[in-house]
């Protein structure tokens, strides 16, 4: 099967992640639906923290989620995933099983916790699946990589554009949307303050770049705003 193009921006993945338990057989399926929990979490609660006991690996049916690491200094985000993606995955490589990342619900997630035990376990016993997982988590190294190369290259306008661009592309598919995050967190995402991202938001409605109706957001000319993300 053909691989859609990924758009790897500042913020996100793409969704097509949960191709990776289609390679798993019947009985394998029914091992690991056998050794699954789902919970809802609510906007605003933490699905995992960092430094706790990773008794699970979990698979993001809906929602967004941000995932970022943190100490007494503060917090920086690393990724935001959509619906489809794996939170967890490095909780693999060793045999603290510990969740190297904290996960933050920006809107009502459902998640599926997978026994971490049983995720390995169907990792060692299907090659396939091994792959697809592998894959997912050279997937997640590219992404950081270019969120940070950005980060360091960009402006803050710039890496606003690319929050705009991403949430169109990789997790709405379409140019008109209902924005999930608060100013505050889009803030945070862009390494901007509230104040600059309100500025930076009226700047792109007044250029006609981008169409703004309470929460929801039209990008109504996608080549300047992207001429802002490669240049600004």
């Amino acid at each position: 099967m053909k691989r859609e193009t990924k758009i790897h921006n500042t913020c996100t993945l793409s969704m097509a992640v949960s191709t990776c338990f289609e390679k798993l057989t019947d009985e394998e399926m029914l091992l690991l639906e056998e050794n699954v929990v789902v919970v809802n979490y609510k906007r605003g609660e933490i699905l995992c923290k960092q430094g706790t006991l990773a008794s699970h690996i979990m698979y993001l049916c809906c929602g967004l989620t941000k995932i970022y690491m943190e100490n007494e200094a503060g917090s920086l985000i690393l990724q935001v995933l959509p619906k489809g993606n794996l939170i967890g995955l490095t909780s693999l490589l060793d045999d603290s099983h510990v969740f190297r990342y904290s996960a933050y619900a920006y809107q009502d997630c459902q998640v599926r916790l997978i026994d971490i035990r049983t995720f390995k376990q169907l990792t060692m016993k299907n090659p396939a699946f091994a792959n697809e997982v592998m894959n997912l988590l050279c997937e997640n190294l590219i992404q950081v990589q270019t969120r940070f190369f950005a980060f360091t290259q960009k402006q803050s306008f710039g890496r606003l554009a690319d929050t705009l661009i991403c949430l169109a592309c990789n997790i709405y598919k379409q140019d008109e949307f209902e924005f999930p995050l608060k100013r505050r967190e889009l803030a945070e995402l862009t390494g901007m303050t509230t104040e600059s991202v309100i500025r930076s938001m009226s700047k792109l409605k007044n250029d006609g770049i981008i169409e703004m109706d309470g929460k929801m957001i039209k990008i109504v000319d996608r080549d300047r705003l992207q001429q802002i993300s490669n240049f600004g």
